[in-house]
């Protein structure tokens, strides 16, 4: 949107728009005036147009078009506009319109976007805002940096591109900064990688300039806003790519907010060999944050997990969540405090209790560091210290290396609860400018104003009851007028009594009015105290803001002592509710579990009982099952379980099952359910095959895969020869731990010619004229899917369901037939058998080359039943 130029027959606020709107040409500018922010020209025709407000005009002569907003309701406004991809610049009135000498100053203090917002009433408690910036690098290579400026939590990450977008959904920002380039072919690259990144992100992407990307410049950056002479103490080594991107961020952080940054402290990286990989893909068909529904919270393995009572430790509990560990000691330690919490109840309440008391310190002390805080936020930090002696009471106890580290960091914040105890009242307002602060008695001088606005008529008439007694004149009274202030008035026959001290101000027709050394400190204690009370209020909260902002290191210090502790005691709550045990952990690629289960699936059943499993993959078995099953029998509701009890387990969470044995493992890929990508003009099929794809080139022996249908998207033929090499590939090169569920019943034989390779299928019983599912898994394959039986569980009309099993008893028959007629000829039957999966033998029978070259998903049920019998009396006659 372009900036209006300002006229010089624009008033002096309209040209501080003006200005406003020159520097920030790209947002809408929220103009504060009073108790509205106005938008004026074109950004008030827009904002009326997305907000539905009022559109009025500020003057006649010209007409300059006009809308405004609530300051009490900006948060929600702002909440709409950047959901719809505006950015808003906010220009307030610097000073009291009381103490101005003409126009108020006004100044853009924030410019507020998606990755920037800190107002509570706009973010979820519950999840992090992270604002991040990608730089791709020559060599393949990649640099991330994202922070949350509603917390301080900042951190790094260098990675291969081609695992950008991984990583970009595992952070979830809100906002993605990329290089904007300059010069045709640079721009052509940036905008190539900017669709990249739009790709793999549902929050917004903004261009912002390549210097603010240049390694060293970034270095530089930083090392100024840490205060250090290099970066190796927080382990970031040299001036690569995700230093340009940790620049790009603070950059962007300093044009926008204006403010001081100085709870951004220090800067963490993210090393993917410390921790268990989730890739896109996974996180979505796992459903570990966000439902496959409709993207929401329901039905997540989140959801079953969070029983944190703060803030901090839900953000904390999903951190562990998206990105499980890998060392084996620190699982440990967090089963271990989670052992003893679930087997404590009496010490998991009484942390709880205490931590339920604490509010979001995280989010409290950002605000107060960047000097957005109000009364309200400072009381929240009072009554989070007050509560701060009780869970440490709580810890105290504790015996675990990880409750005892939370003890450790956790600081009682003694001096901040007392003075914010001393200073605030009990239920302080949100604005900071109108009064009403700070207890009676924590000012001497506020005390004293606050006395004449309450006191002031009292004390008028004590001094007119004085100087009446003094003066011997009874109808002595005092008066008021704007022009001399307070007055003693008598009638002009008693004036002679006035007393020596008293100065004639006015004569009247028929009374003279006086004023005493007394009345005029009375005035001018009682004159403006209101005013000059609020203006004290608002001085001191300032200092009292930086003085607890001094703080911020100590706050964010027992922040994260306190998201640690509600996390395990999150985990041992689920844990001690669900009946989960604590599993042994192995570095060989084994997993083993006895009765294992969902635990969403058994979270969601309602006055029914999950029916459990045993998972055995690797050990003493192969690490490769198939399974085999009809739909809806069971067999994804299995695969994901297998995955989550991995995933769990490297969380330090304990499992929904009887007894388990995990081997660490580095990553989880899944190829689960259909999706396609039509933006990008990618079929369905081809999205199965990059996904099998990149599972094939990147899985090792200690990777957790799942597979679902590989292969359906295509020709049976085909679908089946990828299926069976697919698995052949993983079983003997590969040597992952795998699951691959499939309506492909020939891929059993590899169970006898492969020796990694194992059946297992759906225990399915049928009962009159339909089937039951018995959602228990056993060893050995299977021959039969029941389609039609799940058709018409599904609701398939009758007579289509009917007319299917007419033509599947068609085909059957002519299948038997066939297989009669190979059994007469063994080593024609031997080779059919073998056709799809082996190489053609160097004189193949005719009959099996037609066959093999047969697409049965181009026929009709009647053309595939023609072929059928044609081939089975070919191959009768021999």
């Amino acid at each position: 949107m372009a900036a209006r130029a300002s006229s010089p027959h624009d008033t002096p606020a309209m040209q501080q728009f003006a200005r406003a709107k020159r520097e920030h040409p790209d947002c809408l500018v929220f103009f504060r005036m009073g108790d509205f922010y106005e938008l004026f020209y074109e950004d008030a025709k827009e904002a009326s147009r997305l907000l539905g407000i009022t559109l009025t005009t500020r003057t006649k002569d010209p007409p300059i078009p006009m809308a405004g907003v609530p300051v009490r309701a900006v948060d929600g406004y702002l909440q709409r506009l950047l959901s719809m991809g505006r950015r808003v610049a906010v220009c307030e009135q610097m000073q009291d319109p009381a103490d101005a000498k003409g126009v108020v100053d006004r100044e853009v203090v924030r410019v507020v976007t998606p990755g920037t917002l800190t107002e509570d009433a706009v973010l979820d408690a519950r999840a992090n805002n992270f604002l991040a910036a990608a730089l791709p690098a020559r060599g393949g290579a990649a640099g991330l940096a994202w922070v949350d400026l509603s917390t301080g939590e900042f951190l790094v990450e260098d990675l291969p591109a081609g695992k950008l977008a991984d990583a970009l959904a595992r952070v979830d920002p809100s906002e993605v900064l990329v290089p904007e380039a300059a010069g045709a072919a640079a721009a052509e690259e940036a905008a190539s990688f900017a669709d990249a990144v739009r790709a793999a992100v549902r929050g917004a992407v903004t261009p912002f300039p390549d210097w603010a990307f240049e390694p060293g410049t970034a270095a530089r950056a930083l090392r100024e806003h840490f205060g250090t002479a290099d970066l190796r103490g927080f382990g970031v080594e040299g001036e690569g790519p995700r230093v340009g991107a940790a620049g790009a961020v603070l950059q962007y952080l300093r044009d926008t907010q204006k403010t001081s940054l100085g709870h951004l402290r220090r800067i963490g990286v993210h090393r993917e060999e410390d921790r268990l990989v989730l890739d896109r893909v996974t996180l979505r068909s796992l459903e570990i944050v966000q439902n496959l529904r409709d993207g929401g919270r329901d039905g997540t393995l989140l959801s079953v997990l969070d029983r944190t009572v703060t803030a901090t430790g839900a953000r904390r509990l999903r951190s562990w969540l998206v990105a499980p560990l890998r060392d084996r000691d620190a699982i440990l330690d967090r089963q271990s405090a989670v052992e003893e919490l679930a087997g404590a109840p009496a010490l998991r309440a009484r942390l709880r209790e205490a931590l339920a008391e604490v509010r979001d310190l995280e989010r409290l002390a950002a605000r107060t560091a960047t000097g957005r805080a109000h009364a309200r936020d400072l009381a929240g930090l009072r009554e989070s210290a007050q509560a701060l002696p009780a869970a440490r009471a709580a810890l105290e106890g504790a015996r675990s290396p990880a409750l005892a580290a939370a003890l450790a960091g956790c600081d009682p914040m003694e001096d901040l609860r007392d003075l914010l105890a001393r200073s605030l009242v009990d239920d302080p307002p949100t604005t900071i400018r109108d009064g009403g602060i700070f207890r009676d008695g924590f000012l001497a001088e506020l005390d004293e104003l606050r006395a004449a606005g309450r006191d002031g008529r009292r004390w008028l008439a004590d001094l007119q009851a004085r100087e009446s007694e003094r003066s011997g004149i009874p109808n002595l009274r005092v008066g008021f007028n704007s022009v001399f202030g307070y007055y003693l008035e008598t009638s002009r026959g008693q004036s002679a009594k006035a007393p020596a001290d008293w100065e004639r101000r006015q004569s009247l027709k028929g009374a003279e009015r006086f004023v005493t050394p007394e009345l005029k400190d009375l005035e001018k204690r009682i004159l403006g105290a209101e005013d000059r009370a609020k203006a004290l209020e608002h001085r001191e909260f300032l200092a009292l803001r930086e003085k607890v902002a001094e703080t911020t290191p100590r706050l964010q210090a027992t922040a994260d002592a306190v998201a640690r502790a509600d996390a395990l005691a999150s985990l041992a709550e689920a844990a001690a509710e669900g009946g989960w045990v604590r599993p042994l952990l192995e570095e060989g690629p084994v997993l083993e579990a006895r009765d294992a289960r969902h635990p969403v699936v058994e979270a969601s059943l309602r006055g029914e009982r999950f029916v459990p499993n045993d998972v055995r993959l690797g050990g003493e078995v192969p690490p490769l099952a198939l399974i085999t099953g009809p739909n809806m029998s069971g067999k994804s509701v299995y695969l994901r379980q297998a995955a989550l009890l991995v995933l769990l387990a490297q969380a330090g969470s304990f499992v929904p099952a009887a007894s388990a044995r995990v081997g660490l493992a580095d990553r989880i890929f899944t190829r689960i359910g259909a999706s396609d990508d039509l933006a990008a003009g990618r079929s369905t099929f081809m999205v199965e095959m990059s996904e099998t794809a990149n599972i094939l080139h990147n899985a090792t022996e200690r990777s957790v895969v799942l597979l679902d249908e590989v292969g359906r998207g295509t020709s049976t033929f085909d679908g089946v020869s990828l299926a069976w090499a697919i698995t052949e590939h993983l079983a003997t090169a590969v040597k992952a731990r795998t699951l691959f569920a499939t309506h492909y019943h020939e891929l059993t034989e590899l169970a006898a010619l492969v020796p990694g390779v194992r059946n297992l299928s759906c225990a399915v019983r049928e009962w009159k004229d339909g089937i039951v599912f018995l959602r228990r898994i056993e060893e050995g394959g299977t021959d039969r899917s029941y389609g039609l039986h799940v058709a018409k569980l599904a609701g398939i009309p009758r007579g289509v369901v009917e007319r299917a099993a007419r033509v599947l008893h068609g085909l059957e028959q002519s299948t038997e037939a066939m297989e009669r007629g190979l059994a007469q000829k063994p080593a024609v039957g031997q080779a059919a058998q073998l056709a799809l999966f082996a190489a053609p033998p160097p004189e193949e029978d005719p009959i099996l080359g037609e066959m093999r070259e047969t697409d049965p998903d181009r026929l009709s049920p009647i053309e595939a039943l023609m072929k059928l019998r044609e081939w089975t009396a070919r191959l009768k006659r021999g």
